[in-house]
């Protein structure tokens, strides 16, 4: 079957490298200009959010709750409206709504929103003696957070981390929609537009390809930074 639908593809099989590599490198080019942002804005909005509850570093019940609900608006909206609904602002930011600097504007906000709550959700699981146990060696705020309670919830991070990416992946392809480029983009033009299967089998292929490898290096890099693992393989060593 999947040999008579590529035969019946309107872009001949040989050029399929040369429309769909491009597209790919776009994806991952997009995805990771976005994912550096939702890193680098997320990581310290989770541990924020997460310190400013009761019981946190420094509790500001007001503060906690305006951020909360920010974030949870950021979340409840599907991406598709989300997209739409800012296309003002993106045009503001990047001086246009098409192409992969539009995609990056909604999708990051996207992320951001989403990463934040696997960062703060993250830090809830650092067992409360880690903290204190830091508090009672003197260490500052900033030293807390960074050696007790990020490091102590880097597998938990990592695993949300890898979620995110392939909800980034998916939504590359859905704004595809807004001529963003990336498999999504060549999905729609050619594989739905055009009724050419081939394509269209092609871009599942990539995009199932895509995301099963970053779900592999994603669950290695959990079980590497998990604590037993890392003893299991400090023993291993030393042997």
């Amino acid at each position: 079957m999947t040999e008579t639908l590529l035969a019946n593809a309107k872009v001949p099989v040989n050029e399929l490298p040369g429309l769909l590599i491009p597209a790919l490198l776009d994806t991952l080019t997009m995805v990771g200009i976005v994912m550096t942002i939702v890193v680098l804005v997320g990581v310290p909005l989770g541990a924020l959010i997460h310190n400013l509850a009761p019981g946190g570093l420094f509790e500001n019940p007001t503060l906690h709750t305006i951020l909360s609900w920010i974030i949870s608006i950021g979340r409840s909206l599907p991406f598709l409206i989300l997209m739409a609904a800012i296309m003002p602002f993106t045009r503001f930011i990047t001086g246009t709504n098409i192409g992969i600097a539009a995609a990056v504007v909604p999708m990051s906000l996207a992320g951001i929103a989403f990463f934040t709550r696997i960062v703060e959700n993250s830090l809830r699981s650092v067992p409360p003696s880690v903290v204190k146990v830091a508090r009672a060696s003197g260490a500052s705020r900033l030293q807390i957070i960074r050696t007790a309670q990020l490091n102590e919830a880097v597998p938990a991070i990592l695993g949300g981390l890898t979620i995110n990416i392939i909800a980034m992946i998916e939504y590359s392809a859905i704004a595809g929609t807004i001529g963003a480029g990336g498999i999504g983009y060549v999905a729609v033009t050619y594989g739905y537009q055009r009724f050419d299967q081939g394509v269209m089998l092609a871009t599942i292929v990539i995009l199932v390809a895509t995301v099963a490898a970053v779900q592999f290096i994603g669950d290695v890099l959990v079980r590497f930074t998990t604590p037993h693992a890392r003893t299991r393989l400090k023993g291993t060593v030393n042997a």
